[in-house]
């Protein structure tokens, strides 16, 4: 009796360099050919399929990726043991702690329970995909086990589902975390290519800030002018730096004979290391800023007060050579500053807004008053003028007015001219040319 395995056709119907096809036992049909491998050596590869004709697709799919000098990939474990290694091998090495910290959450949080069981290799864009849609829709509330922890069921234990989703910058904060693990597997010639490079999540809106006016930081340095670290709030609003930076100053890093500061440090509070010295952020973040009078005076006069403290602490006093410290002379943890400025600002019968928007206010009163855009970036210690523009760059609705009251000007005539200057209640149109 004639089997299917006496009647395929002969291996010499395929050239050499196009490797063997046969039918085995249980009816596969098996195709094997010799491939490029990491390190520029040649591996023997062998694929499966119903049909003659799907084994040898796949198996000329691979020979045609090998021509094209792309190595076939040489792990077969999963995504969740390559994440392992990726966190603990190699992002610790070129990431700062705190975005390691966030990178390891992100990847325990969201990463893993979905796509950790997957085969590195087997991996496509469509799992990715897929993978981001379910997050996008998720109820958070229920997927992070709140529901199991509460006493009395609520949200989807309940039958009313909160809707409590990822917001579209966390999403595509950790698309990019897999884009960026995924990256390194291609450089390592572990896979092909990029899978979750071609999964596009879309441009998310940027959060929306509500700086404070004028009147508002006046209202707030008045109200600070009673606070030990008042010097700190003073200096935050006038030049903008971060709150890591303002506790990482040292005494040697101010001039205050010629108002000036060098930004070499950051501190912050790691899950490792506690409160720790860091580098800045970036490059260009280490930087040189000049300081205004009002600072020059308010830090002389934190210096008389820290020198109080010390003859007060005596023995207890440690000297950290920090500007900003405890009353013993310790650095002070950034935690309690932002509870000390939630208080400042209850007391300046403010609204509620977060340290950081102090920085913000800081480049949107100084566009207000015309600065060059790229003076701005350099006080900041922004990498690329391009961040400033697209996130610092809040145009107030009175600037608005003042540009359609210009174009008014130069299109109207002289009656509506001398209409609109006659007021006198606004300022001059703003001259700063934003690029």
């Amino acid at each position: 009796m004639t089997t299917p395995r006496d009647t395929s056709p002969s291996r010499r119907t395929r050239a050499n360099g196009d490797g063997t096809d046969y039918q085995c036992k249980d009816s596969r049909w098996e195709a094997a050919g010799y491939v490029l491998a990491p390190g520029n050596t040649r591996k023997r590869v062998r694929v499966y399929g119903t049909t003659r004709t799907e084994a040898l697709a796949k198996l000329t799919e691979k020979i045609a990726a090998s021509n094209r000098g792309l190595p076939i990939p040489s792990t077969q474990g999963s995504v969740a043991a390559y994440l392992t290694y990726w966190l603990e091998n190699v992002a610790i090495h070129h990431l700062r702690e705190t975005t390691h910290t966030r990178y390891v959450s992100c990847i325990n949080r969201y990463i893993t329970p979905a796509l950790g069981k997957k085969k590195l290799t087997r991996l496509t864009a469509k799992d990715v995909r897929a993978w981001l849609d379910q997050l996008r829709t998720q109820c958070q509330c229920c997927t992070g086990g709140l529901d199991t922890r509460r006493n009395q069921p609520r949200c989807c234990a309940a039958g009313q589902c909160c809707g409590k989703t990822l917001s579209p910058l966390t999403l595509t904060y950790v698309h990019s975390v897999l884009k960026s693990a995924l990256e390194h597997a291609v450089r390592e010639e572990e896979i092909p290519r990029n899978v979750a490079r071609n999964v596009r999540t879309g441009t998310p809106r940027p959060r929306r800030f509500e700086p404070l006016t004028a009147d508002e930081a006046r209202h707030l340095l008045d109200a600070a002018q009673s606070n030990r670290l008042s010097a700190l709030f003073e200096l935050a609003l006038h030049t903008g730096l971060r709150k890591g930076e303002l506790l990482g100053l040292h005494w040697n890093d101010l001039d205050l004979h010629n108002g000036t500061a060098a930004i070499r440090r950051t501190l912050q509070r790691t899950s490792a290391h506690g409160l720790a010295t860091l580098p800045t952020k970036t490059r260009a973040s280490e930087r040189r800023i000049a300081l205004p009078t009002r600072c020059r005076h308010s830090l002389k006069l934190h210096h008389e007060r820290q020198n109080a403290e010390r003859e007060t602490a005596g023995d207890e006093w440690q000297d950290s050579g920090y500007v900003f410290t405890t009353p013993t002379g310790k650095p002070i943890d950034p935690s309690n500053i932002t509870r000390a400025f939630a208080t400042l600002l209850r007391s300046a019968g403010l609204r509620r807004i977060r340290f950081h928007d102090l920085r913000h206010t800081t480049a949107t009163l100084l566009l207000e008053q015309g600065v060059e855009l790229v003076v701005v970036k350099e006080l900041l210690g922004h990498a690329h003028i391009g961040v400033t523009a697209t996130v610092y760059a809040h145009v107030r609705l009175r600037l608005q007015h003042d540009a359609i009251n210009t174009l008014s000007t130069a299109l109207g005539s002289p009656e509506i001219t001398e209409t609109v200057g006659s007021d006198g209640g606004e300022p001059p149109p703003c001259a700063g040319v934003v690029r």
